[in-house]
């Protein structure tokens, strides 16, 4: 073989190690409608000053959010099943413009509540077809990075857009973070017409075949994973801010730097998950629940000891993201022959182990528990997941007969 050869040979398979510029274009997407999720916390008074109520009433904004989330997607998914891709992505992109616009412009609240509802129908509408759109750009192989790459618009929302439109609100008024979203999620919806390419499902849609998909005991068995794995890092996330400024002393104009730490270790996680997920899924997952149980035991056992917490908060976003490319990569692997609404309730599943958190945090925090009960919180979600991951893992190998090649 001639070294000319060899040379285009190696190039061909670096190209063909490139995920499609389409997959990472939802990945930006994601990133501009999520960060409208992150950024109402951080401008939450600047609402309730101005619509005069109160923080309690402003806070039924997540919630009316969290909730369109959680309900929204599989209906939405059943819906649309039979339009194209592309079409169902730019339509739940333009809802969901159109919904943050109207709530810029209104001073009454319900009317502010409603279009939040639909926000969150028209974000996980989007995210679900999204992932799946993903997938069907690359080869079976790399599903897994595909959907990792995907989700991974969901990380940089958390960690920079959330705080960046707030910033920006800071220096504008509430609304200008928004409108911001806004801007951007009109790019995601042009970029999605000029460069994704329009994709169809192997099969024929059928509601049906979706259905009978969902029945599937294997399935909610991932499912369960998705939602306490989620639950398992979010939860010591979320009060990281008065966990570091009440228990380990850290000074509070530092707090969103160890919070992009955070933020760094979802993206190491996500690279690292993405890689490794396709050819061992549940590897991935027990690697990720393990990380997340250490990461959180050392987290309330040194709590008082900040260059320790320092670096346990980068460990926790490792762990915590390696799992996501996993989680979406077995989805998609038991419901492969009718993946939309699979797809849609994994992100619904995502989204309620995200709402749990406060429902828990807050059942410790009212019993006189204390902040550092959050991460021991989360050590027990984690330690919850292995078992569920190994039955899925049981499951798996049932179904094949034997282990899957490269599986663990």
């Amino acid at each position: 073989m001639s070294a000319q050869t060899e040379q285009l040979q190696a190039v061909a398979r670096k190209t063909t190690n490139r995920l499609p510029l389409g997959v990472y274009l939802l990945a930006f997407s994601l990133f501009a409608m999520g960060s409208a999720e992150f950024l109402l916390a951080g401008v939450l008074p600047d609402i309730a000053d101005d619509l005069g109520i109160s923080l309690s009433e402003a806070g039924a904004l997540i919630s009316a959010f969290a909730i369109g989330v959680v309900i929204g997607g599989p209906p939405l998914a059943v819906l649309t099943l039979r339009w194209p891709r592309r079409t169902t992505l730019v339509v739940s992109q333009g809802l969901f413009a159109v919904c943050v616009a109207i709530g810029l412009v209104t001073d009454n609240f319900a009317v502010l509540l409603v279009t939040r509802f639909l926000c969150g129908l028209a974000y996980a509408g989007f995210w679900a077809v999204a992932a799946v759109t993903a997938i069907s750009l690359v080869t079976p192989d790399r599903t897994a990075r595909a959907s990792g790459v995907v989700v991974s618009g969901l990380s940089v929302a958390m960690v920079a857009g959330g705080p960046a439109g707030a910033l920006l609100s800071h220096f504008t008024s509430w609304q200008g973070g928004f409108w911001a979203v806004v801007a951007l999620t009109a790019v995601g919806a042009l970029s999605t017409v000029v460069a994704v390419p329009a994709t169809r499902a192997a099969q024929e849609p059928s509601v049906r075949r979706e259905l009978r998909t969902m029945k599937q005991p294997q399935l909610w068995v991932v499912y369960a994973a998705t939602l306490l794995s989620t639950a398992a890092y979010m939860i010591s996330y979320n009060y990281l801010a008065a966990f570091l400024t009440d228990i380990t002393g850290v000074r509070a104009v530092w707090v969103p730097a160890i919070l992009v730490l955070f933020g760094i270790g979802a993206f190491v996680g996500l690279s690292i998950g993405g890689r490794i997920s396709d050819g061992r899924p549940h590897h991935a997952l027990l690697t990720g629940a393990a990380g997340i149980l250490v990461a959180s035991v050392l987290l309330a056992l040194l709590a008082h000891h900040a260059v320790a917490v320092i670096a346990l908060v980068l460990i926790l976003g490792v762990a915590g993201f390696v799992l996501n490319p996993a989680v979406y990569g077995r989805v998609f692997t038991v419901a492969a022959g009718a993946p939309t609404l699979a797809g849609a309730t994994a992100v619904s599943m995502f989204q309620l182990g995200i709402s749990l958190v406060p429902v828990l945090a807050g059942v410790a925090l009212g019993a006189g528990a204390g902040l550092t009960s959050i991460p021991w919180l989360g050590a027990g979600l984690a330690v919850l997941t292995v078992p569920v991951v190994l039955i899925d893992r049981a499951m798996a190998r049932g179904r094949a007969g034997n282990s899957p090649p490269g599986d663990d």
